[in-house]
């Protein structure tokens, strides 16, 4: 993606955990995207969110820190760094609330050709009993998946 991004990551837990701060009118917030095992271990699931003074995580708040599109793009090169470093493992995400999955709806359209020469991008539709299809552009769906290409 050719937006700008945080460049200062702390990588730890097994490269399972990423830090990076957002800056803006609000001040400087940490932020964590942690990446966690699911029943299949080919699967991750990817979490996001403010990381808290006691280490928990908070994927609810509403920071308005003016860098939406810059926070974005760093949660993509996680991504590409995570399946890097973990080649053939897919990765789940959605999002903490409705209007949360739509943005990365959103991203996920506006950023798709780029994504598809790089990944595999699937749309999770729980209205069909969870079923998994190559995402489709205006199409809800309840989260996605994607899987790193290998040549």
């Amino acid at each position: 993606m050719q937006y700008e991004k945080y460049g200062s990551l702390s990588i730890s837990g097994g490269s399972l955990e990423f830090e990076f701060v957002s800056e803006g009118p609000k001040g400087n917030i940490p932020k964590i995207v942690q990446f966690m095992e699911t029943n299949d271990p080919l699967v991750y699931n990817l979490a996001f969110g403010n990381l808290l003074p006691d280490g928990s995580v908070d994927d609810h708040i509403k920071n308005n820190n003016k860098d939406r599109n810059k926070i974005l793009a760093t949660v993509a090169a996680i991504i590409y760094e995570f399946t890097a470093r973990c080649p053939g493992k897919l990765v789940f995400f959605t999002g903490s609330t409705p209007e949360r999955t739509r943005l990365y709806r959103m991203a996920l359209t506006i950023n798709l050709e780029e994504l598809k020469k790089d990944f595999e991008v699937y749309g999770i539709d729980a209205t069909k009993g969870a079923l998994t299809e190559p995402f489709m552009k205006g199409k809800e769906y309840s989260g996605f998946l994607i899987k790193r290409k290998f040549n």
